[in-house]
């Protein structure tokens, strides 16, 4: 419980699904919070029902708008003085096949997904490095290590994520930060609603893998356990964690069992 007490932590796509509740587990925890995601509204009612509400700051703010992000970590660090732990969260997931998805879909998920996390991660970067100390923490997905039909742009951004944080990992390591990658995998939330579909509108309802799925209460305390002892790669996962170790003693025999699994 202590290990989060007074560190400020900043958490992007907090305003619901495991955003939130990592919210709620780290104020309970002892935590001082930065939300953010785009819909100011939301990110008061959500810093509201945390623990300590007046300790936190919302910071609304689009991923997709990079040309803000100097100025938010700005206003972050001058109400804070530092930041502690940055949760590069937000996101959209996705429900296409490759052959009827458009190219401006991919780059639409690539950027929320990849670029925008990756470029605040970059600003936020030299702040920690000065200090010698910080936590950066990107939340990826099972289909970042196992690919599977109908996410093949969340598939790849996801994949980029951890290749991303796994180099970043070792060239920091020296400098005393820490840098990790959630993994997780069936979560039941909201995600699947607004989840893109091949022309890039919602998917728009919840699919029944999530329906009956680890809560994401259950996934942020998990999550916020794991990250307190400062692990790398955090898979959190029902039984789809199995298909990780699979890939990695049959990757012949995963690939048929990827083609046979209902995934929407």
């Amino acid at each position: 419980m202590k290990d989060f007490q007074n560190k400020v932590i900043w958490i992007t796509g907090a305003s619901s699904g495991i955003g939130e509740a990592m919210a709620y587990e780290l104020a309970r925890r002892g935590a001082l919070l930065i939300l953010s995601a785009r819909r100011t509204d939301v990110l008061e009612a959500v810093k509201a029902r945390c623990e300590r509400p007046d300790r936190h700051l919302v910071l609304p703010m689009d991923m997709t708008d990079q040309s803000r992000f100097r100025e938010q970590t700005a206003v972050v660090l001058s109400t804070y003085g530092h930041i502690d732990m940055l949760v590069n969260n937000a996101g959209v997931s996705q429900r296409a096949l490759v052959k009827d998805t458009s190219v401006e879909v991919d780059r639409q998920i690539m950027e929320l997904d990849f670029f925008g996390p990756i470029a605040l991660t970059k600003m936020v970067l030299p702040h920690m490095l000065a200090r010698g100390s910080g936590h950066l923490v990107a939340v990826s997905s099972v289909v970042g290590l196992v690919a599977t039909p109908y996410r093949s742009a969340y598939a790849s951004a996801k994949h980029a994520i951890i290749g991303f944080h796994d180099a970043l990992r070792a060239e920091v390591h020296a400098a005393g930060l820490k840098v990790s990658v959630l993994c997780p995998g069936f979560v039941r939330t909201n995600v699947s609603l607004s989840a893109l579909t091949s022309d890039g509108t919602p998917h728009g309802r919840i699919d029944a893998q999530q329906d009956k799925a680890m809560s994401a209460e259950a996934f942020a305390r998990k999550a916020a356990d794991r990250l307190a002892r400062g692990q790398g790669r955090i898979v959190i996962a029902g039984k789809e964690k199995l298909a990780v170790y699979l890939g990695r003693l049959s990757p012949a025999l995963l690939e048929r069992l990827v083609r046979k699994v209902s995934v929407v």
